[in-house]
């Protein structure tokens, strides 16, 4: 079990994955992530940190498209 770990810690981190580490870290769900990994959190917690990277995302779009004009 531990050298799936141990692989699985070696991925690189794409901006989606740093972008859902940074808002775990904003709502405080961190320590559960770090603890039971991403599957040990709840629909609820999984849908909210989902929610904010959309909004997150779109923002960030708009702010892209308003640079080019």
């Amino acid at each position: 079990m531990e050298d799936n770990m141990a692989k699985k810690k070696k991925k690189e981190l794409t901006p989606n994955d740093i972008m859902k580490l940074e808002i775990a870290k904003e709502i405080g769900l961190m320590d559960k992530v770090e603890e039971l990994g991403w599957g040990g959190l709840t629909a609820k917690e999984t849908g909210r940190i989902g929610g904010i990277m959309t909004s997150k995302k779109k923002k960030r779009k708009l702010e892209d498209a308003k640079k080019q004009l």
